[in-house]
């Protein structure tokens, strides 16, 4: 068998192809950079949408609004109202967004000790390419 038929499902094998599914789901939902920024910020405790919004910087409203609209309907985020005027909306964490932030955590702790070999792979990959 050559190595590129190897990649390809034969009839009748579903060896694991059920559990690839719902795992592409989740990823494609959690795995865009405002997802993660916003769970690891509400990390830290329960925020309004404007203090959120600066803690991120460089989020557009209609972004960080559509990517907590998101969150919650995954079941990551609580939306709560205060009725007051003008109405207070507070965002936090649910039990399944603080277990998602463990991850989340441990992934920019990776990223943060990480950057510069990153960065050093890049540049020697950029080389490479040049001397080409």
């Amino acid at each position: 068998m050559s190595q590129q038929e190897s990649t390809f499902r034969k009839p009748g094998n579903q060896r694991d192809t059920t559990a690839c599914e719902p795992i592409s789901r989740m990823l494609a939902r959690i795995s865009d950079k405002w997802t993660l920024l916003v769970v690891r910020i509400l990390g830290g405790g329960p925020l309004r949408f404007n203090a959120l919004k600066r803690e991120i910087g460089e989020i557009s409203q209609k972004m960080l609004a559509s990517t907590l609209r998101d969150l919650e309907e995954n079941g990551f985020v609580t939306r709560t109202v205060t009725p007051l005027t003008p109405p207070q909306v507070e965002y936090a964490l649910t039990d399944l967004g603080r277990d998602f932030w463990e991850p989340v955590q441990a992934l920019a702790k990776w990223t943060h000790a990480n950057s510069a070999r990153i960065d050093a792979a890049r540049a020697a990959y950029a080389t490479r390419r040049a001397t080409r």
